[in-house]
């Protein structure tokens, strides 16, 4: 299974991005495919999960009405929406896929350990 994720960049503070996590090399009809980021220094923490019937769990308060996962199921892809970014917000942005999983993990148990593939990270820096 590959995971290849895509659309970081430099971007001004007030800014979008819009992140991309294509899957491929796999045959199961049930995944879930969820948004990470860490920060310089901060430790890894999950944003969104979304599964391949488009049922979505967002993990960060914070980052609600900001941040909004969708997914291509069709094309095994899934999407980081990212508005009104801020410098807090730069990180390296991975995507991770659990499959076969038909669900994501709950809000109070999700870990990295749910997720069995992991794509490279793709950077987002954001200048004030």
């Amino acid at each position: 299974v590959q995971l290849q994720a895509s659309g970081g960049g430099l971007v001004q503070a007030g800014g979008s991005l819009k992140l991309s996590c294509a899957a491929s090399g796999f045959t199961s009809e049930y995944y879930a495919i969820a948004w990470f980021r860490q920060a310089p220094g901060k430790e890894r923490e999950a944003i969104s999960c979304i599964t391949n019937t488009g049922v979505t769990i967002h993990y960060e308060n914070s980052l609600k009405g900001r941040f909004t996962i969708s997914g291509d199921n069709p094309k095994n892809t899934a999407f980081l929406q990212m508005n009104g970014l801020t410098p807090e917000d730069t990180a390296v942005y991975r995507c991770a896929a659990a499959m076969p999983s038909p669900i994501c993990p709950a809000k109070g148990i999700v870990t990295a350990d749910w997720f069995d593939y992991w794509g490279e990270g793709t950077l987002v820096t954001v200048s004030s």
